[in-house]
This record gives structure tokens, sequence and C-alpha cells, in this order.
């Protein structure tokens, strides 16, 4: 498995594909719910692919100076419980401090805050987020070794 920081149209375009797979196809999400203001040309993604194609990804972008947020973390169904789920959070864990972000920051879907924790993410209840697809939860959790520590 190949971790891509996506810096080309045609990675920024695995990212999308993986999304479209396992969350637009599966749990019906309209593009438009899908793909927000926050994917940009700017934005960064993460991807992880099989060698030749997309398999997981993560996208990140700034909230603050020192805060990052992570999300559309997805890996697709076949290729689930290999760990690339982890995988793609400490790569993008990793990407934004070098960046220089202190506070790494995601809305976790209610069944996946267990995964999250494990993670070291620390849920927050009462910041529920309603969303016209799912309920999530704010999570947060402190990057270490960034440019500004």
């Amino acid at each position: 498995m190949d971790v891509i920081r996506a810096a080309t149209t045609a990675e920024q375009a695995g990212a999308y594909y993986v999304r479209i797979q396992a969350m637009a196809v599966k749990h019906h999400i309209s593009l438009y719910q899908e793909f927000d203001e926050h994917d940009t040309p700017g934005t960064k993604y993460i991807v992880i692919t099989d060698g030749v194609l997309p398999v997981a990804t993560c996208r990140l972008y700034p909230l603050d100076a020192t805060s990052v947020m992570l999300g559309r973390v997805v890996v697709l169904p076949e290729y689930r419980h290999q760990g690339l789920g982890s995988r793609v959070i400490r790569a993008a864990e990793d990407w934004a401090q070098e960046l220089g972000y202190r506070r790494a920051v995601l809305e976790s879907r209610e069944n996946k805050v267990g995964f999250y924790r494990k993670l070291g993410y620390v849920p927050d209840p009462s910041q529920v987020i309603h969303g016209e697809t799912f309920t999530c939860i704010h999570m947060e959790k402190p990057l270490t070794g960034g440019q500004n520590d």
C-alpha cells in the first residue's frame, strides 16, 4: 500500500473516487452533500492506494492558525479491517504537524467514536452535530512535534 499526499488532479480524483464509492453510493448521499465548500483545489488529501487504485482517503484543512480539521475519512469496504483507517489518520496527522498545526479536530459519526478514541481523540459529548446524513460527535487530539512547538 502506498500513502500519497495528493498533489495532482489525478491524486485528488483518487480521494474523490473513494468517497463516491464508499459514501455517496453506499449511503445514497448526493454529490452536493458529499462535496462541500471545503473541497477546493487548495484542500489537502491523503490517499492510500493498493499500488494502482485508490482505496482510502482523508481530507484536511485549517480551522485556524493552530488547528486542523480532519474529515471525510473513508476506506473502501473491501479494504476495511486492514488498519488503513488508522494509517490514513496517522498520515494526515503527520502532515498537519509538519505544517505547524498543534491540534487535530474531527467530527466522528456516532458509531465510529470508539475507533477515534483508540487513536487518541477525545470526544466532547456536549458538541453533537446533527447533519443531513449523520449525527456526529466533536473530537479533538493534541498534535506534538509541529513547527510551532
